[in-house]
């Protein structure tokens, strides 16, 4: 929604291009997304090389224990998860999305710079400890450095993240069908380009970091960080740019404010509300949200008490006392699929355990594959990406054909279903990977060594089963919440998903240093040291599991339900499409 009060004489400075068909007529299109999808597989090839094998670099090259090493993994990806929400209300609200692409593109860059230093410079890292035992720890300037250029990459994700997609969906106008299928066909390249950037990044990248060098494992990052900041530049004549139109999270905090403000109306059938029509440009491709009786306190901010609220026009004097209807609604809509967004925090919490502690436990494995090939434990990370993608291909090309043959019309799962299955699959995925463990370290103490003979294959079902929870799991969270928020709350919907998965690091985190606290002292602590094969991991996925089996009775008894009706009330949904898809 558009600030009502925001001076136009200051956005008349802005050296922003019209979001307009005849500004397109020599801007945008294809000429233009070309630069765009470059950047964005450059960059991708990247930070995904980075992210495989970060847990694997902090514990070899910086001697941090098992511990230290998840930590600070967890705590720079909940960072670079969080950061995007921040990204999407500056890049709204203040500085459009170009600026704040270059922006992200910039300090990634130079945050990648950072780490490549930090792998080619001896001074900047601690003595190598092959032995793992009795290792020297980093000093205070080598962890600046390396921590300078993990918050410079997070900065970089809240620029990149939220605004890559929606810029290149800035550049087609979707009013018509050309342009609809011309951004159509710009999302399935983005997938398609990202799905090989991050094939070579976690073979052909991977491989050189773990078996060749570091050193040179970063400066391809690095080139690949200025190609992309480069290709991106290059476009810059040929991109229209459209003016921030003020934050909808602005929006959402106001609705809260004056509901507040009238906690003391009563509400009843003789009130008025402040319902105007979507008057702006900027409006005109938004659905009219009609009122509904859910969350009635917040029904509160549109109420008209005073007739002096709104000025001869129909407009609000003060929005931060009165809003309209539409304004309420947006904010019922998150709301409505609040607890279902909860239950997902606890799936991403078993499925950010593989590239972690799964790295981890790669690492203590057997990893040769004939004399001379020892497998990268960062390739583990592929497993998850073709279980994702088998599952996508059965289902799209088996079970739905099936049913379409089976009821005349195909009926595809539900995302009440399918976040149910996710749950059961992120319980399924603990429960294996503290099995394997076992096995694994077993293994490792009857032959009394570092590595355990156990092959590294032994690591692919609870691989294949955090891929399986990423299908069913994060994908429907990610379509609830931009098929089923407002057109205005796409952006927000996709940092609302980064949320999520920033919360379930910390958490993370949080659980790690819980059961290291605890544990501590027993003759077997769970977590902690250099060394897997002293520990009883296995306790902590199990512990996890439990976590996720409470997660499904209240999916089961509380968020299930909720979702159900509160997407029956949506605003705009026909009945009928309800009932085809249950």
């Amino acid at each position: 929604m558009v600030n009502e009060n925001h001076s136009s004489e200051s956005q008349n400075h802005l050296p922003y291009l019209p979001h307009s068909s005849s500004a397109r007529k020599k801007l945008g299109g294809w000429r233009a997304v070309r630069y765009i999808l470059g950047n964005e597989t450059f960059e991708k090839l990247a930070s995904m090389s980075l992210i495989a094998n970060l847990v694997l670099y902090l514990r070899t090259q910086y001697n941090m224990d098992t511990t230290v090493s998840v930590e600070v993994f967890n705590i720079w990806a909940g960072s670079a998860n969080f950061l995007p929400l921040v990204g999407a209300y500056l890049a709204d609200a203040y500085m459009g999305k170009f600026n704040m692409l270059l922006i992200g593109s910039i300090a990634s860059f130079l945050g990648m710079v950072f780490m490549a230093l930090g792998a080619g410079i001896p001074s900047l890292r601690p003595p190598s400890c092959p032995t793992q035992s009795n290792c020297i720890e980093p000093t205070g300037s080598q962890l600046a450095i390396l921590y300078s250029g993990l918050a410079l990459f997070a900065i970089g994700s809240g620029g990149l993240r939220p605004c890559n997609i929606a810029f290149g969906a800035d550049q087609f106008d979707t009013k018509t069908e050309k342009g609809r299928a011309q951004l159509e066909s710009f999302c399935n390249w983005w997938y398609f380009l990202f799905t090989v950037a991050l094939l070579v990044a976690l073979t052909v990248v991977v491989y050189i970091q773990t078996n060749i060098s570091w050193f040179l494992g970063f400066v391809i990052p690095t080139v690949c960080f200025a190609f992309s900041l480069t290709i991106f530049l290059w476009g810059l004549n040929t991109y229209v740019r459209s003016k921030p139109k003020g934050s909808i999270i602005t929006d959402l905090v106001k609705v809260a404010v004056a509901a507040g403000r009238k906690r003391h109306v009563k509400l009843d059938s003789e009130l008025s509300f402040h319902d105007p029509p979507l008057a702006s440009e900027s409006e005109q491709s938004l659905t009219k949200l009609a009122h509904t009786n859910r969350f009635r306190y917040f029904d509160k901010a549109a109420v008209v008490t005073d007739p002096s609220e709104r000025d001869s026009n129909e407009k609000t004097v003060d929005s931060w006392r009165l809003c309209s209807v539409q304004q309420v609604e947006e904010l019922k809509s998150i709301l409505a699929t609040l607890p279902v967004w909860l239950a997902g925090i606890i799936c991403f919490f078993s499925m950010g355990q593989a590239s972690s502690f799964g790295i981890l436990q790669a690492l203590q494995t057997n990893k040769s594959i004939g004399p001379n090939f020892s497998v990268p434990p960062a390739w583990m990370g592929l497993v998850p990406m073709i279980a994702l993608s088998l599952w996508i291909f059965l289902y799209e090309k088996i079970y739905v054909p099936w049913t379409m043959k089976a009821t005349k019309r195909g009926k595809r799962l539900s995302i009440e279903n399918r976040i149910l299955i996710g749950i059961l699959f992120s319980i399924a995925c603990m429960v294996v990977s503290g099995l394997v463990e076992v096995h694994r370290r077993d293994d490792a103490l009857k032959h009394g060594s570092f590595e355990s003979p156990s092959s590294i294959w032994w690591l692919v079902p609870q691989f294949a089963l955090s891929g399986l929870v990423e299908a069913f799991a994060a994908i429907p969270m990610m379509e609830l919440l931009t098929s089923y928020w407002p057109e205005s709350m796409k952006t927000l919907g996709g940092a609302t998903f980064f949320l999520s998965l920033s919360i379930a690091n910390y958490l993370n985190t949080i659980l790690v240093r819980i059961v290291v606290a605890v544990t501590r002292n027993s003759r077997r602590p769970w977590l902690g040291g250099n060394d897997l094969n002293k520990n009883r991991l296995e306790y902590y996925y199990y512990t996890i599991a439990v976590l996720g089996g409470l997660n499904l009775l209240y999916f089961q008894f509380f968020a299930r339900h909720y979702l159900h009706t509160e997407m029956l009330q949506r605003p705009g949904r026909n009945e009928a499409e309800d009932e085809e898809k249950q």
